[in-house]
């Protein structure tokens, strides 16, 4: 079985020596604000123009399945998914590319940075990981939203 929080790592390592910008954001963004969740992807927030470098960089980690495009909020929020399978198991883990679009710049320009795992982490801040959760409101998102709005403040740089 895939390792959730070791293939977040390998994608982090691999970004940064890529020079690729990126903020966690989704299931395992909650960990980082508020308290760990169950989650089965690794969501990321990344500029349009970095998608073929952040496609290529995966692919060396083995995410060679691509996803169906996925569009919410009338195109506010696109997804570009990836995934791959664990040879062993044939369990499948996505690694869903959130696209900056006009609309929520302004929450790609308030990420912050975590200390995790002896490193940096970007991660989308707290009031962004909420603006981001309103416009899909799922179930899990309204819980979610809870949630972050009874913790402290965001984490700091």
């Amino acid at each position: 079985m895939l390792d959730l929080y070791d293939e977040l790592s390998k994608l982090i390592r691999l970004f940064d020596e890529h020079g690729i910008d990126y903020a966690l954001c989704g299931g395992l963004a909650m960990a980082i604000h508020a308290r760990p969740r169950a989650t089965i992807d690794i969501d990321m927030l990344i500029l349009s123009e970095s998608l073929e470098k952040s496609l290529s960089a995966a692919l060396t980690l083995g995410y060679n399945i691509r996803g169906k495009d996925l569009s919410f909020a009338n195109g506010v929020i696109e997804i570009r998914r990836i995934s791959k399978m664990d040879p062993e198991s044939g369990d499948l883990l996505s690694l869903d590319f959130l696209l900056v679009t006009p609309e929520i710049f302004p929450l790609w320009e308030s990420r912050t940075v975590a200390d995790w795992e002896g490193g940096k982490l970007s991660v989308v801040s707290r009031s962004g990981l909420i603006s981001l959760k309103r416009l899909r409101g799922s179930g899990q998102d309204e819980d979610d939203i809870r949630v972050l709005q009874s913790g402290d403040s965001d984490v700091e740089s």
